[in-house]
């Protein structure tokens, strides 16, 4: 009596583990996402995301994240296998980029022979998206958890609302202003940007967001920007609509053409007095060469040979980056840098004034 208890007890047991609906979607989801690792690696910037495999040939979709601001991308798939890959094209208004994977001896356009598990975005776009109070799980690298052949993250939770974009980063709102899910579950988290969002079958509902602010509450967003969604946004002097789809569509054919985002202007924006090593390279990194006398960087301390890492929280890789944000300034605003000087990073606030009709010259040694 007691052996045949054990093995209806056992049985039991097998048939609700082979029953359990998550386990089996869990698998299935891992093996179409991928591990990517990049630039950064300091505070605020994660080096570590993830990745959505979109075509057998080894097509990725991710989050336009800073990481991938990198000379080298080395991506980790489901079965531990570790691969490198270009990014082929970003668009920061959809806030997605397409990777694709390289394999040794073949040209970066040529077929890479990997035949891959993956997402097929023509397939996904046929089912209805999901709707408040639906079940939902978010899979992703979050806080770097997961290397080589280890399993994603996995988050099980609901829909909380189908609702607009308000969003930014730092003080500046975010590119994308489209529709997203919000979800109640702890989604966005470092190394989170470039996740799945799926149903309970596994099917593709969204691609998981960087962290984020909500602009209208202050609070930290938990969202999936869908597969299906479309924006409209400004291109040179005319509205465009764009959508994720035809982003993925032409940007894995190599014909997808970026939308040209107009300058946030104010005035010159505000005076600080910097000046930079010479610019001599797209992202030459912002050192300061030195400071004019008497000017807001001179009062606020900051010295020759500082590195400027983040400006009001957001990261500052080069040059030309720092007065792409300084154009959205003006007189009197006051912003806090983070300059590395020697292994320390500082925090130091400014206060800009206005331009001097005349600056006086920095002091040459």
């Amino acid at each position: 009596m007691r052996m045949l208890t054990a093995t209806i007890l056992a049985m039991a047991a097998t048939t609700a583990m082979a029953a359990d609906p998550f386990y089996a979607v869990s698998e299935k989801v891992n093996q179409k996402l991928v591990k990517l690792f990049g630039a950064g690696g300091f505070r605020g910037v994660s080096n570590y995301g993830t990745g959505i495999v979109i075509s057998a040939d080894g097509h990725i979709l991710t989050s336009a994240s800073q990481m991938l601001d990198s000379a080298e991308i080395v991506v980790h798939l489901y079965d531990g296998r570790k691969l490198k890959a270009t990014v082929l094209v970003t668009e920061p208004e959809l806030d997605a980029a397409i990777l694709k994977l390289r394999v040794e001896g073949k040209k970066i356009d040529e077929p890479t022979g990997l035949e891959l598990e993956h997402f097929s975005f023509a397939e996904e776009l046929k089912r209805p998206r999901a709707q408040p109070g639906d079940w939902v799980l978010g899979f992703s690298n979050s806080f770097e958890i997961a290397m080589r052949d280890e399993a994603m993250t996995v988050q099980r939770g609901v829909v909380a609302a189908y609702t607009k974009m308000h969003g930014r980063r730092g003080i500046f709102d975010f590119p994308y202003t489209g529709d997203v899910y919000i979800v109640d579950a702890i989604t966005n988290n470092p190394g989170a940007g470039g996740g799945a969002l799926t149903d309970r079958k596994g099917n593709l509902l969204g691609v998981i967001g960087k962290e984020i602010r909500n602009t209208q509450s202050e609070t930290w967003m938990n969202y999936a920007i869908p597969i299906g969604a479309e924006v409209d946004v400004k291109d040179g002097d005319k509205t465009v609509k764009i959508g994720l789809a035809k982003f993925v569509e032409l940007g894995m054919q190599g014909k997808y053409k970026p939308v040209k985002r107009p300058d946030i202007v104010i005035g010159i924006g505000g005076y600080h007095g910097i000046v930079f090593v010479p610019n001599v390279l797209d992202r030459t990194p912002p050192y300061i060469d030195d400071v004019f006398p008497n000017s807001p960087a001179a009062k606020a301390g900051l010295k020759v040979d500082d590195l400027v890492s983040f400006i009001d929280g957001e990261p500052i890789y080069s040059i030309n980056g720092f007065r792409d944000f300084m154009k959205r300034t003006k007189p009197g605003s006051k912003i806090r840098l983070e300059v590395r000087r020697g292994d320390n990073l500082q925090s130091i606030d400014i206060e800009l004034g206005e331009y001097p009709a005349k600056p006086m010259a920095p002091k040459k040694p």
